[in-house]
């Protein structure tokens, strides 16, 4: 049996190549949260280096990415403002961090088990479908808002949809090509024939896409001009050349701000919307996996307060899992948490020493990245699959897709949990109990858990009985059976000689049904 080294080293093939890849996805993030949070730019990039380098070990998720998430944006752009500066708004993250870790060892991650399967794939189909049109703008060189990138709670897809029509008539030539022949190489990346070339399989072609935007600009400026990409439409990071320039960035949280009520509202706020962003990434990764391990949620949890705690110490944004950066992982081929972890020393390294260098690729080449990921997300075979699965399946799940895209992330999962719940709740008022006749003989047999919901549809059984008949009430497949409904066959049992019904009972004893009634 292999050590924990020996696994890990074993890995280290596919693992680095996908660090590379998330690396690549999370850098412009990283940047573009700050911007809209309305934080310092470099805070998300310690968010990004922080949930990399600590949360990756803190965590039971191979495959998880953690680091700033867009669908926080809104709460901290607001704390800021209402606390009158980002040093408050630290400690209200110290205080999210240390509930969170509290929620952990209070074994709160429980709560992610009861997400149905439909809703958790809508979850990622929905997300799959914004991230596709997010990236059109950027693949056709017509915006630069970062914040909408795999923002699924400060902007929805729906106001999107019409920076996706401009984006058509404004039509960058160069970022356009390049986004085009990028995907291009992703597409033939994953091809049997490339798969087949063993020395190309060292190549991941997400580098091999980036690689040829930057040299294809490089090219354009020189000798295209017209092809080529603008600066606004590069990565954009803060060049800091040292070791002492990147600990002047660190701020500590304002600790003068410890009795302002408001600092503790905003934490616990901040601490349940993301442990439930966590918990539903977490979830999602699971279904993603191709060795389907099974993350402790807990332990998450905890990962997640760690890292907070960590990030608001240094000045850093709030952190959760994030789904999209983990999709990424997993579609680059990311086997452990090495991954993860080379993604955040690599976010450390590239802002150190080579941000100027970083500063030359175009967004392009990214949304192409992103694009792919997103379809692969929201594959149009997975509609087909939960239509095939039946409505109890198939309308969550599309539920869900539509509430997410029409609202947002948590409002669009809230709505496709009631679905969902909905379709349960009909399952087992159906399933609970059936009643089949053959003659003037009836059998009515109990199922499993028999609760107070299935009161009515037992009423209309016993109703269906007619005069002169003989019923037989099965209960020995029943493991509970709720008072409400012996309530309700002792009322019958009581009338049924009236109309010359015989009843007879097996798997519960007719006098526990209600010793009163006389039986």
């Amino acid at each position: 049996m292999k050590t924990d080294l020996q696994y890990y080293v074993s890995n280290l093939r596919n693992d680095l190549p996908s660090s590379i890849v998330v690396f690549l996805v999370a850098l412009p993030l990283c940047l573009g949260i700050a911007l809209a949070s309305g934080a310092p730019l470099f805070a998300g990039v310690i968010a990004g280096i922080i949930g990399g380098v600590v949360v990756s070990w803190a965590s039971g998720s191979h495959l998880s990415v953690s680091g700033p998430a867009a669908g926080l944006t809104v709460i901290v752009f607001n704390a800021i403002e209402t606390l009158g500066g980002y040093s408050a708004f630290l400690l209200s993250l110290l205080v999210g961090g240390i509930l969170q870790l509290v929620l952990g060892f209070l074994k709160a991650g429980l709560i992610g088990a009861f997400f149905p399967v439909a809703v958790i794939k809508g979850m990622l189909a929905a997300i799959g479908l914004i991230l596709i049109i997010k990236q059109v703008p950027h693949a056709t060189g017509y915006d630069t808002s970062f914040d909408g990138d795999e923002s699924y709670m400060q902007e929805t897809a729906q106001s999107s949809l019409f920076e996706v029509f401009d984006a058509l008539k404004g039509i960058s030539p160069g970022a356009t090509l390049i986004s085009g022949v990028a995907l291009l190489i992703l597409v033939a990346w994953e091809t049997r024939l490339i798969k087949r070339i063993s020395f190309l399989n060292l190549i991941p072609g997400p580098l091999l896409a980036v690689a040829w935007g930057m040299l294809f600009n490089l090219w354009a400026l020189e000798y295209a001009p017209a092809w080529a990409v603008s600066q606004k439409h590069l990565v954009t990071l803060p060049e800091l050349g040292s070791v002492e320039n990147f600990v002047n960035q660190l701020r500590l949280p304002d600790f003068s701000q410890i009795t302002n009520p408001k600092i503790y509202s905003i934490g616990f706020t901040l601490a349940i919307i993301a442990s439930l962003e966590t918990l539903l990434s977490i979830e999602a990764v699971d279904k993603l996996d191709p060795h389907k391990r099974i993350a402790p949620t807990n332990r998450e949890l905890k990962a997640q307060g760690l890292g907070n705690i960590i990030s608001s110490l240094a000045g850093g944004l709030p952190i959760t899992a994030v789904i999209v950066r983990s999709a990424a992982n997993i579609n680059a081929g990311g086997q452990t948490r090495l991954s993860s972890f080379f993604h955040g020393v690599l976010l450390l390294i590239s802002v150190l020493f080579f941000a100027q260098y970083l500063n030359m690729i175009p967004l392009a080449c990214l949304a192409a990245i992103l694009l792919q990921t997103g379809y692969k997300l929201a594959k149009p075979k997975m509609l087909l699959e939960f239509y095939r699965k039946g409505w109890n399946q198939f309308l969550p799940f599309a539920i869900t897709i539509a509430a997410i895209l029409v609202t947002d992330l948590l409002q669009g999962i809230v709505i496709g949990m009631a679905i969902g719940i909905f379709f349960v709740l009909r399952a087992n008022f159906h399933e609970a109990m059936t009643l089949t006749e053959h003659g003037s003989h009836y059998l009515l047999r109990l199922h499993k858990d028999v609760s107070f919901l299935n009161k009515a549809l037992l009423r209309k059984h016993l109703t269906a009985i007619p005069a002169d008949s003989e019923l037989l009430i099965d209960g020995t497949k029943a493991l509970f059976v709720d008072h409400d409904i012996l309530e309700t066959i002792a009322d019958f049992l009581a009338a049924a000689p009236d109309k010359n019904i015989n009843v007879e009972i097996q798997g519960f004893e007719v006098a526990c049904l209600v010793p009163s009634s006389g039986h």
